[in-house]
């Protein structure tokens, strides 16, 4: 099953949300209510705001065998119409408060209810989440996640980090998107542990979280970063951080500064994963292994990956496609969409660009298309080039892409959130640094200063906003 746990449950606290908490046996009976109330329905909506009604519905839904679509609650009017439209859920579940806008037959979850037995285990291959994509290269698409994915998955990362019963992982990471539902909040589950949600994310609420019995923090890198700043001037909150088994970071690159910086501060080194809406995580690096910054570590077991370029394997810098049971279904609706995205043999095609280390480890470059910079006749990675910027002093972030040159091809272009207190450095001084610490050729022709960078909800920046 998919959660053990649920068949005998305890008393043990199994979610934490906010003030909300809920044991295993009170998660058995409330998502059992659920999964009664949504028996034989082809698809169900989930209002995925920050509450233990949020985790309860997609558990109730799970355990029914019905897919889970799980709504953003700040989503757009438009959006929120499109993939209303796209996976026509037959209702929606959601908290008794939750603002629900669409005209749709509803269900409010009761946390408290009083449910019956869980139902026999689903198939493996039966689709367990219908999870929209960002939509950055056109409107949403609905990647179907098979229980198999989510199963094999979080027990891959399991043997990767050393992930029992006995861990609590903390986190503060929305509820709609594979990263906060699946690892945060399923993953302890299938572990029989403990899943903590802050609710709103702050450093203060993230150390009393590992003060009070968490383990595991998973945060993106916008996050760790306010960590570090928090801890710089708060004694408390480096002691909570270095307390922690084990701190995760994902959904983007953290750079190596911030690396440096968190093991400076709380003794901790930060272990990276790299995974995509459509095949959960593709690789991690393990508890027990070599934590160097801008890897995100081996394949995890069970996951093929290769690197191509231009349709042969890629000896450099190559795409990313991989395969194994942790593969979405396809996209809901979209069978054209599904065919461009996979090989004829059977490979996803992530669009991620990387170069392999000799002992196996991956390194992300950037995106094809947008993080591949073709320059004077060389093929250059964005990702290197934001990280040696953000090792300059006055640089707080910074993001790369190519821009047409006549003379060049592309033109590597810069744009550059200067550090709190510091002056703003030359153009010229940040393409010497970058000249200095790589090659010549990877250093900014072009140098933009900007006052933030524009980034999705999982902190990932919007690169196509940067170069319109």
């Amino acid at each position: 099953m998919l959660f053990d746990a649920l068949t005998e449950p305890s008393d043990a606290i199994a979610v934490r949300v906010g003030d909300e908490t809920l044991t295993y046996r009170e998660m058995r009976d409330a998502a059992a209510a659920v999964a009664d109330h949504v028996a034989g329905a082809e698809r169900v909506g989930v209002w995925a705001d920050v509450s233990a009604h949020t985790v309860v519905g997609v558990v109730g839904a799970l355990l029914a065998g019905v897919p889970a679509v799980p709504l953003n609650p700040k989503a757009g009017e438009r959006e929120l119409e499109h993939i209303l439209g796209d996976s026509a859920p037959q209702l929606i579940l959601a908290a008794p408060d939750a603002d629900v806008p669409a005209d749709l037959p509803r269900h409010d979850v009761d946390l408290r209810a009083a449910g019956g037995d869980v139902p026999p285990e689903p198939g493996a291959d039966r689709a367990a989440l219908v999870v929209y994509t960002s939509g950055t290269t056109g409107p949403p698409k609905g990647s179907r996640m098979p229980r198999r994915a989510i199963a094999t998955n979080l027990d891959a990362l399991a043997g990767a980090w050393a992930w029992t019963a006995d861990d609590v992982v903390v986190h503060a990471l929305p509820l709609f998107h594979v990263h906060g539902l699946v690892l945060g909040m399923l993953g302890p589950l299938r572990r029989g542990g403990g899943g903590h949600h802050v609710g709103r994310f702050s450093p203060e609420a993230i150390a009393a979280a590992l003060d009070a019995g968490g383990t595991m923090l998973f945060a993106v890198p916008t996050m760790h970063r306010r960590l570090a700043d928090a801890a710089e001037s708060d004694p408390e909150i480096a002691r909570a951080l270095s307390g922690a088994r084990l701190i995760v970071s994902g959904s983007a690159a953290l750079p190596a500064v911030e690396h440096a910086r968190i093991e400076r501060l709380t003794g901790q080194q930060v272990v990276e994963r790299y995974g995509m809406t459509e095949t959960l995580m593709n690789t991690a690096v393990h508890a027990d292994g070599d934590r160097r910054p801008g890897s995100v570590g081996p394949p995890l077991p069970g996951v093929d990956l290769r690197l191509v370029h231009e349709g042969e394997d890629a000896g450099g810098i190559g795409e990313i496609q991989v395969r194994g049971p942790n593969l979405f279904l396809g996209y809901l609706n979209r069978p054209d969409a599904t065919a461009e995205a996979m090989t004829p043999d059977g490979w996803f095609r992530t669009g991620d660009l990387a170069m392999r280390d000799p002992d196996g480890y991956i390194r992300i470059v950037g995106r094809r298309g947008t993080d591949l910079i073709k320059s004077g006749g060389f093929k250059i990675g964005a990702g290197e080039i934001e990280n040696a910027l953000l090792e300059h002093p006055s640089v707080a972030e910074a993001a790369v892409a190519g821009e047409p040159d006549e003379d060049l091809g592309e033109r590597i272009a810069a744009w550059v959130v200067v550090a709190p207190g510091a002056g703003k450095p030359e153009p010229q001084e940040l393409a010497d640094h970058v000249a200095r610490l790589l090659t010549p050729h990877k250093r900014p022709r072009v140098v933009r200063y900007v006052e933030e960078l524009p980034r999705n909800a999982m902190g990932k920046v919007q690169k196509k906003l940067l170069t319109r």
